[in-house]
């Protein structure tokens, strides 16, 4: 699966459009990050548990577009973006989406 940012892809012609594609990951916090979460808003610095959690949900939604594009065909994912949103006290969600298209090489 050849995925993209941007509009196309270098080297490669779009040549169908199958369908808007889309993964997302509902993440809840966790006691003890939380707990090292308030003690690094006192002494400064990165929220290592909290970037890690991020990085989890963010893979896992990827995953569920990518199988997502595959079950409709396609063969790229172009235009990918992601974005956040509050759900809840303590949870979150992160969506990914993109467009599903066949691409083959030019």
């Amino acid at each position: 699966m050849l995925l993209s940012n941007t509009p196309e892809l270098p080297g490669y012609t779009i040549i169908q459009t199958v369908d808007l594609v889309t993964g997302n990951m509902v993440q809840s916090k966790h006691i003890g990050r939380d707990i090292m979460a308030s003690l690094k808003s006192i002494i400064g610095g990165e929220v290592v548990g909290y970037t890690e959690m991020l990085v989890e949900a963010r893979e896992q939604a990827m995953a569920r577009m990518i199988s997502q594009a595959e079950d409709k065909g396609a063969n790229a994912i172009v235009n990918i973006r992601f974005t956040t949103s509050a759900i809840d006290t303590g949870m979150s969600e992160l969506l990914a989406y993109g467009t599903a298209v066949i691409v083959e090489k030019i």
